[in-house]
């Protein structure tokens, strides 16, 4: 196995869009200036976390002189932490969630570290549909595994359950799905998942072994015009929900999140044994003391939402006012485009010249689409206007 620093350039190369559209966005708006830029490329949320927040940094600041204020904990997590989270959970998920089902990870990578560490020998493969987080592929090759995706339906991004049955063979141990999904903000249906189900239980048994379906959730809390987030946990006895609390709480840089596996799977002791071990041996110990405090006291509250639905609703005359072909995201801060002329790159390059800021679909495993990230003012989406025009005009 080669080393990581000799496969450095490779994997710059394969996650380097996103990275490549910040630089740029750097070097626009020194040249043209920060309000000249309509950057759409970062999904960072720029929303003040909710006042809860504010107040349980405050108690802990005022417990700060107390012995081992912030001190070790047991790996999974403070005892305190993990039940108010299964409390929370328990709602969210429809299901009834112990404090030892929940272990606290360093956000909601982390808990995707943590799972495939536990689970997955070398060779194993991770099955995603795409689009999908681009991260997903270096995660599994962390840890032996391969990485492989199939296509969701085109435009609207639905499970195409044939393909991923299709895709299933026996050195299958996950199938990693990301509802709401980034970028295509689509959420998968309570028939998709029930489908999807139904197909892991019938190939776990012909081969012998668990498929494990995993659901990064991160964007749960964001969804609009009534949409529902099915839960997989009462729809498949393998199943691990992985979220965090850097979207819906604003606090990405303190990396809390959590893994919770489905409270009737059988021999879940071990798993969970597992995936305890791996949050020490991988080297984060444990979750940042502060973030799991806050965590357990301003858990319930979270950002202004109706601030993206404004935001939703402007992109969506900016992008129909120009004529492009989408599917209105039903979550997260993300539209996700046809490109015209089929070539995303190239499209992406002429929205440049007009000083906006997108990804192209080829950075997650979907090309002739684009990402833009609605996480912005909504000044920066009217002004980006014409600029979407004059790029559709160029290649439509």
């Amino acid at each position: 196995m080669q080393m990581l620093s000799e496969q450095v350039g490779g994997y710059i190369k394969k996650s380097s869009w996103i990275r490549k559209m910040f630089e740029t966005g750097i070097e626009l708006k020194a040249q043209h200036g920060e309000d000249a830029v309509c950057d759409f490329s970062l999904g960072n949320p720029d929303l003040a976390p909710p006042k809860a927040v504010a107040t349980a940094i405050g108690n802990v600041a005022e417990a700060a002189d107390k012995p081992f204020a912030f001190g070790y904990m047991p790996n999974p997590g403070y005892p305190f932490a993990r039940e108010a989270l299964a409390g929370y959970l328990s709602k969210e998920q429809g299901v009834d969630i112990d404090a030892g089902d929940v272990i606290i990870t360093c956000g909601a990578a982390g808990a995707l570290n943590v799972i495939m560490r536990a689970v997955l020998n070398p060779g194993d493969e991770v099955l995603s549909p795409a689009p999908y987080f681009v991260e997903y592929g270096f995660y599994t090759q962390n840890h032996g595994g391969v990485f492989k995706s199939v296509p969701a339906k085109p435009l609207t991004f639905e499970l195409d359950l044939e393909a991923l049955e299709a895709g299933i063979n026996a050195k299958t141990r996950i199938v990693l799905i990301n509802s709401p999904n980034n970028p295509s903000g689509a959420v998968y249906a309570k028939e998709e998942l029930e489908g999807l189900a139904a197909i892991l239980k019938a190939k776990s048994e012909e081969y012998g072994r668990p498929i494990y379906l995993v659901a990064d959730e991160p964007y749960r809390f964001l969804v609009f015009d009534g949409i529902e987030v099915p839960s997989i946990l009462p729809l498949y006895d393998y199943a691990i929900a992985v979220s965090s609390f850097s979207k819906n709480l604003s606090l990405a840089g303190e990396r809390v999140g959590y893994a919770t596996v489905a409270p009737q799977m059988p021999g879940k002791e071990q798993l969970l044994g597992g995936l305890i071990l791996a949050n020490r041996i991988l080297g984060f110990v444990n979750a940042p003391a502060i973030g799991q405090k806050v965590m357990a006291e301003a858990i319930g509250s979270q950002v202004n939402v109706t601030v993206y639905a404004e935001r939703r609703k402007a992109m969506t005359k900016v992008l129909d006012d120009a004529g492009y072909n989408f599917t209105m995201p039903k979550g997260a801060f993300y539209f996700f485009p046809e490109a015209p002329g089929g070539d995303d790159v190239a499209f992406c390059a002429a929205l440049q010249e007009e000083l906006i800021l997108a990804v192209p679909g080829s950075g997650f495993g979907c090309p002739g689409y684009f990402r833009l990230a609605f996480c912005v003012g909504e000044e920066v989406i009217r002004r980006s206007a014409e600029g979407f025009k004059k790029a559709y005009r160029k290649l439509a």
